[in-house]
């Protein structure tokens, strides 16, 4: 994924301060090198960045390489709902939960609040989901 698409549908999930491919400061402050490439991967960038938040959403490795892969659409109105669907199946009892959001699904662990993958209309039809004791749909 090239620096531009990625700032198109990452930017609102990472601060100002994300330099990409320039090579300087990163948010943390630390120096990145100059190598021609990004030095932080795209999903440390995005888990960091989701981490800060207070008890937030996680996303799995796993989870991070479909939503790049698939190219889904992951805004901070998205991760906000997706926190609130995931504490209200936590407040009913549910381990592992489907949620749905228009055409795209995520399996998250809720006691872990960790999303495991992701997936679009695409790869939905005619999949089984498994492991999973609730549904919520935003």
């Amino acid at each position: 994924m090239n620096d531009i698409q990625f700032r198109q549908n990452y930017s609102a999930l990472i601060d100002p301060g994300y330099v990409g491919q320039t090579g300087q400061t990163s948010r943390t402050g630390t120096q990145t090198q100059k190598t021609g490439e990004n030095t932080a991967a795209f999903s440390e960038i995005l888990q960091n960045s989701i981490e800060d938040s207070e008890n937030g959403l996680k996303f799995s490795k796993h989870a991070l390489k479909r939503i790049g892969a698939r190219n889904i659409d992951v805004s901070p109105q998205l991760v906000a709902q997706m926190n609130s669907a995931v504490d209200k199946a936590g407040g009913k009892g549910v381990k592992g939960a489907l949620i749905l959001s228009g055409s795209t699904a995520f399996i998250v662990n809720v006691p872990s609040k960790t999303v495991i993958t992701a997936m679009d209309s695409g790869e939905m039809k005619e999949n089984i989901f498994t492991n999973i004791d609730g549904a919520v749909i935003i």
